[in-house]
């Protein structure tokens, strides 16, 4: 248990059975009453933000989770198989339980869950992934009105902006927190 004024930010907590990573958080002391800490906490498995209030020195559970490194192997119809980097375990998970982080994996591509009581929380992929373009229609040299962009199918399946220069077969740099074209590698 810790108290609120060991509150950080990126610390997680658990409150009833779910887990919170601490976004922010402000100590508060009005004039009148008591003080009191307002956070804003985001679900590790659903990805929601909440605000929530709590009295100055209450006590909350502190969610330790482990970081373990897997690997990407295979898609096999719905669901998705990754292996242990340490025990060299292989796990299924589905694809609703991976949201939108499919459109950005690559077999062999190495990443880190977010691990608390044996239940996988987060995923988190690298933060920057290199993708080959899969298609792409030609880029015309008039079109320069404006900040000109056409749409490339990657390699996963994944469809994204990129300029008018880059071409099928190209290998692309993304970010995959933004899902927005980097540079061309």
């Amino acid at each position: 248990m810790i108290s609120t004024k060991q509150f950080k930010n990126g610390m997680t907590i658990a409150l009833g059975v779910e887990i919170y990573c601490i976004v922010s958080f402000q100590h508060v002391k009005p004039g009148k009453g008591g003080a009191f800490v307002r956070t804003k906490l985001k679900n590790l498995k659903s990805g929601n933000v909440i605000d929530k209030t709590f009295r100055a020195g209450e006590k909350v559970e502190q969610a330790f989770i482990e970081e373990k490194k897997m690997q990407f192997l295979y898609r096999h119809g719905h669901f998705y198989h990754f292996m242990d980097q340490g025990t060299f375990e292989e796990l299924e998970l589905p694809e609703e339980r991976l949201t939108d982080k499919v459109k950005f994996l690559k077999e062999n591509m190495v990443l880190s869950m977010a691990v608390y009581d044996g239940k996988i929380m987060d995923i988190n992929l690298p933060t920057f992934v290199e993708l080959e373009v899969g298609h792409t229609e030609p880029g015309l040299r008039a079109d320069t009105v404006k900040a000109a962009a056409k749409r490339a199918a990657l390699e996963t399946g994944a469809k994204i902006d990129v300029p008018l220069f880059i071409n099928k077969g190209d290998i692309i740099k993304i970010d995959t927190r933004s899902g927005k074209y980097v540079s061309r590698v």
